[in-house]
This record gives structure tokens, sequence and C-alpha cells, in this order.
């Protein structure tokens, strides 16, 4: 099955003004999509549910932003070539489970993203947030609202029936290993104590990998990103490129956010990023703690799924 998807409309927003018109407008010529002239569109809020900015990893007298950074030195100190190598062996074989996609997201109601500084609400009401914003401003790309929906299902592998692994290996931001770690990586000073930091083989700017040679052939750091993405592609989900290059790489914010490792990127990477950017907006700016009725929206995404998965999918 062959998904058309329109490419994206660049525009450049006048950052004093945000007028309600037929196209969503945002920052830094990211690129835009039709919208109805009824609806407002989403707007993203100056600060997170704790009433702080979002990301913000400076606040070292927060307890929580404490505990963020000792996950983060966790998972830096951990995260290796090898590790990785066996995590995917381990995971690729797709035998914890069978199970459709709606009760993957139920399931996804026991766990909180220990990672994250601007969320402690159960994770289904994150996707959900993320894809009803979506929908509301890009009708028409039903592909990108189900993408919002199952974005962070992989977070299931922090579960007992997935391996209960620890959070260090399955959420935050994730990053290339084999390479040398861009300083753009958030709490970076914690890489010096990776075993690959110091290895010649793996420490200079592409390490194992060649310039332009995509991404798709860049081992990641291991979490619910990559784990997912391998669920989609090897039960053959029919999400368009840009859908499953979202899943991978949503947390990947040196790339998307700082702009780094880009020398390893392809041209389809490139045209897959700028669907990125405009899904990055909602995934970060959409949790709330306004909760979305879940039994409303059902139906819509459950048609979703029948469309893009099939029935059952190995785990």
């Amino acid at each position: 099955m062959t998904i058309s998807v329109e490419n994206p409309v660049f525009v450049h927003e006048d950052s004093t003004t945000q007028k309600k018109t037929g196209e969503l407008r945002m920052d830094s010529g990211i690129p835009m999509s039709k919208i109805s002239s009824n609806d407002e569109v989403f707007l993203a809020p100056e600060m997170n549910a704790f009433g702080r900015q979002f990301r913000d990893y400076t606040d070292t007298n927060s307890e929580r932003q404490k505990s963020v950074e000792h996950f983060y030195k966790t998972q830096h100190i951990n995260q290796s070539l090898d590790f990785v190598k066996k995590m995917r062996s381990e995971y690729g074989k797709l035998d914890k489970m069978v199970m459709n996609i709606w009760e993957c997201c139920e399931l996804l109601n026991e766990v909180v993203d220990e990672s994250d500084p601007d969320l402690d609400e159960p994770q289904i009401q994150h996707l959900l947030q993320s894809a009803e914003a979506i929908r509301k401003d890009y009708p028409n790309e039903d592909w990108l609202h189900l993408t919002a929906l199952i974005h962070d299902l992989g977070k299931v592998l922090t579960l007992p029936q997935f391996g209960g692994l620890p959070q260090w290996a399955v959420v935050g931001d994730t990053f290339p290993v084999g390479c040398a770690f861009d300083e753009s990586n958030v709490h970076h000073k914690y890489f010096m104590e990776n075993p690959d930091f110091n290895n010649p083989k793996y420490n200079t700017k592409t390490g194992i990998y060649s310039e332009g040679c995509g991404l798709e052939n860049v081992l990641m750091s291991w979490g619910h990103d990559d784990y997912m993405y391998l669920v989609a592609k090897e039960n053959g989900s029919t999400l368009p490129s840009p859908g499953l290059f979202i899943i991978r790489y949503h947390s990947f914010y040196p790339l998307h956010k700082a702009g780094a490792y880009t020398h390893l990127m392809n041209e389809e990477d490139k045209e897959n990023l700028k669907w990125l950017h405009v899904f990055n907006k909602y995934d970060l700016y959409s949790k709330s703690k306004v909760h979305v009725d879940v039994e409303k929206v059902k139906p819509y995404y459950m048609s979703l799924i029948k469309k893009y998965f099939p029935e059952n999918l190995r785990w």
C-alpha cells in the first residue's frame, strides 16, 4: 500500500503576530499545513505544567530536576554501542507479547516518564493531547494523527511484561552511538564515564559511519523510540516514511532542536525532518493537566489503527 504525503508548505512568521488564518504558522520557517478558517490554531504555551520553561534542565534546586539529572547521568554512562547492539538483538525478536495498538495504549497508563521535566501525567493522556492538537490543525493528515497517538508506546519496555527495563534504557533524549557524543546532548559531561568516550574507533565525528550514510544506518541509543519503530516496521505498518521517521527520532533532540549530527543524514532524512519539526511542537507543548475524554475519541483512532496496522502485533 502506498501512502501519498503532501509536502509541507514553508512559511516564515513575524514573531510579533500570530493571526488565525488558513495556514498554521510556526517559528523558524517550519513546514505548515492548511487548517479550517473556523478553527483556532494550537499555540505553544510559555510554561509547562509545573510553571517552568519547557525542557529547562538548569534549576538545580528543583527536586524533579535533580532526579532528571541523575537519570541522564545513568543513561549517558550506560548507553554504549555494545549495550545498544545487545538490546536490539534481544528486543528485535518481538517475542514479548501479542496485542493490538489500543491495548498497548491502555498499558501505557501504568508508565510515568522520569526523564521528562514537563509532565508527570499518565502517558496515554500525553499521546491523546498530542494527537488531538495535531488533528485539529492538520485534519487531512490522518497518518500524522496516528503517529502522534503511538509515538511513545515503546515506553511499555519499563513494564514487567517486557522485561522491566530501567528508565534510562527506555526514555530520555536519544543520540547516536558509535561516534562522538555531540556537546548539544543534555548533561553532556556525564558521557566522560561512558566506555565509548575514549575509544578512538568511536570518538570521532563520524566514528564507524560515513558522511551522508543516512540515519537508517546509524545506531541510536536504545529506548522506546527505536523499539516502537521496530514494532511498526516488522509488523508491516503502512505508515508513510515521515511517520516512521517521527517514531524513531522524536526524542533525538540534538538533531531536531540543536541541528547536530546532520552530517550523517541523507536526502530522505532531510525531507522527513521537516515533518518531525511539525510534530515536535505538539509533542513538547501539548503536555497539559487537562485530560482528553478517551472514550469520546477512541472510535476515530481505532479506525486509523485498522487502516495502518494489522489487528494484532508482535511486541
